[in-house]
C-alpha cells in the first residue's frame, strides 16, 4: 500500500508541477479533461463528484471558480430539478488544449514510456479493478464484479 502510495504522489506531483507551470492547477485541469472527455462535454455534478478526488463541497466550490471564470457553465438537468450538468466552454476547452501536450509528455516521462506495452495493460486493469471497489460509480463501465 505504501507503495502505491508513494508512486502516485511522485506522478501527481510530477504532472501537478508542470500543470502549475503553466498556469493550471491539477484540481482544475482534472475537471475540465473530465468534462472534455464526456458525452456533450458535459457531466451531472454528482457524476462529475464520484469521477474526481475532490469532496462534493471543493467540487462545488471549484466549478464555482471555473463557471466565474468563464471555463464551465452550469446547465439544469431535464429530469431531476435539484439536478445539474457542469458543462466545458470553448474558454474551458482552449485552456485544457494549451497544456495538453506538455501534460501527455509529463506523464509519458514518469509514467507510460517506463512500461512496456504489457506492463501499462496489465497494471491499468489492476487500477481499474481497484478504483471499481473504492471508488463506485467512477467507472459505470468497469464494475467491481469483473
Amino acid at each position: 500500500m505504501g507503495l502505491l502510495v508513494e508512486t502516485s504522489a511522485g506522478v501527481i506531483g510530477a504532472a501537478g508541477a508542470e500543470l502549475e507551470v503553466l498556469g493550471l492547477s491539477g484540481s482544475v485541469f482534472e475537471v475540465l479533461l473530465r468534462l472534455a472527455r464526456s458525452p456533450g462535454q458535459r457531466l451531472r455534478m454528482s457524476d462529475l463528484a464520484a469521477q474526481s478526488t475532490l469532496t462534493n463541497s471543493g467540487l462545488t466550490r471549484l466549478v464555482d471558480r471555473l463557471e466565474a471564470s468563464g471555463h464551465v457553465v452550469r446547465e439544469p438537468c431535464e429530469t431531476d430539478r435539484r439536478g445539474s450538468y457542469a458543462c466545458l466552454t470553448a474558454l474551458g476547452s482552449d485552456a485544457l488544449e494549451a497544456v495538453l501536450p506538455a501534460h501527455i509528455e509529463t506523464v509519458d516521462r514518469v509514467f507510460t514510456s517506463i512500461l512496456d506495452p504489457e506492463e501499462l495493460a496489465a497494471l491499468l486493469l489492476i487500477l481499474r479493478k481497484l478504483r471499481a471497489v473504492v471508488r463506485p460509480g467512477s467507472d459505470p463501465g468497469h464494475l467491481a464484479t469483473d
